[in-house]
């Protein structure tokens, strides 16, 4: 077996629903960081690439037929250069991570780029034929999140719970408070803030140009969905998704829109093309848990990847969780022996502040991790729950 490299990572800055990105179609989006690679890496023989791996969990709109390999060609990647797009909803970028480096690793490819992508503004309203002929009814059905054209056995046996209720359901059986979600979320803003201030994702987001008819064109390059809200305000919110409940629109991650790609690439790749890694991919790992508890999933996979890495939690230095809601952060988190404000977790923010976009948000995690691995200690674990039932996570190490 070879060794699989993050050798780059860029993103786009992370758009609020119906922001700056909803005027940006998904396709053009996806193209924006491998456009962005292929200008910061000049000694890369493009043709040489051996695939285009990206993650999208929607693929009912612009995103369809093969995102990855749509982004590919209009970024202007040789034709000759294959794409696949993946889809393990929100694990999607950070399966496209691991199946790359799986085929670097086992000598089947040596230059892979990596990456997801999401427009949950631009997530199209779908209609289903009719079931029966002569049918005079219809569905609509909003693709932005969660189920739609639900199977009646699926509710029966597992329940088609929406993800803010299976949030509550981690908070329920876990013993998750309310205060302690605010104040969780409180310490992302905090810290996605401070990010911000420093300049710490300035090396990460590469500009989108937004044309305007009438005005000077946009040029955005800012995360828009960061706010800085007081434990007050945060304890006031409303909690619309269950009666007497502990979820809120402030200890939950955002609905947005987003893209980014990491070059993933062998040693053999790393000399012919002058590429400089940033981290070693170590391992992967996905799991199954229960769809109802679906944000529990990064404890067994972190476990799982641990194992596999022959590492324990406590020779991390960097623990990237996706932020999908407080509750289920903090239940994987205690579960695996890590306190609720351990310095090592998510020490930019994570998707409480800086928002989800769903593809995209693994790749996302993946390649901070790396990059955080420049500033602090040497080894590295990305994970995250996923819809329907699983997690997802992936460990690295400095060079």
């Amino acid at each position: 077996m070879g060794e699989a490299f993050i050798c780059d990572y860029i993103r786009t800055a992370i758009g609020r629903y119906g922001g700056s990105l909803s005027n940006v179609r998904t396709d053009d989006l996806a193209a924006i960081p491998i456009k962005a690679l292929q200008e910061r890496n000049k000694s890369l023989d493009w043709a040489k690439v051996d695939d285009v791996y990206y993650g999208c969990a929607n693929q009912a709109g612009e995103d369809n037929r093969n995102v990855a390999r749509m982004a590919s060609l209009l970024a202007g990647v040789p034709i000759e250069v294959p794409g696949m797009t993946i889809n393990r909803l929100c694990g999607s970028g950070l399966d496209a991570v691991i199946s790359a480096a799986r085929a670097v690793k086992s000598g089947e490819a040596d230059l892979i780029l990596a990456g997801g992508v999401e427009s949950m503004s631009r997530a199209p309203f779908v209609m289903p034929k009719a079931s029966n002929a002569f049918s005079r009814q219809n569905e609509i059905f909003d693709t932005t999140i969660g189920w739609r054209f639900v199977n009646s056995r699926m509710k029966e046996l597992y329940g088609t719970d929406s993800m803010p209720e299976t949030g509550e359901n981690v908070a329920e059986k876990f013993k998750i408070t309310r205060e302690d979600q605010d104040k969780f979320a409180f310490w992302s803003q905090e810290k996605a803030n401070n990010a911000k201030k420093n300049k710490r994702f300035h090396k990460e987001i590469t500009p989108v140009i937004i044309p305007q008819k009438k005005s000077e064109d946009i040029i955005f390059q800012e995360d828009e969905h960061l706010r800085l809200s007081s434990m007050d305000k945060l304890s006031k919110l409303p909690t619309p998704f269950r009666k007497g409940g502990c979820i809120t629109a402030g200890n939950a991650s955002g609905v947005n829109d987003g893209a980014a790609c990491l070059i993933i690439a062998s040693e053999k790749a790393i000399k012919d093309h002058n590429l400089n890694p940033i981290a070693r991919i170590v391992a992967g790992a996905t799991v199954g848990v229960e769809p109802q508890i679906m944000g529990i999933g990064p404890f067994p996979a972190s476990k799982k990847v641990l194992g596999i890495s022959n590492w324990n939690h406590e020779d991390l230095s960097v623990i990237e969780i996706n932020e999908a809601f407080a509750s289920q952060g903090l239940a994987s988190l205690r579960l695996l022996g890590i306190s609720d404000h351990d310095p090592r977790v998510n020490p930019n923010g994570g998707a409480i502040a800086l928002g989800h976009p769903l593809g995209m948000s693994g790749a996302r995690i993946a390649g901070t991790a790396a990059l955080q691995l420049d500033k602090a200690g040497d080894k590295a674990l990305a994970t995250m729950c996923i819809g329907v039932g699983q997690g997802i996570a992936i460990t690295m190490e400095k060079i």
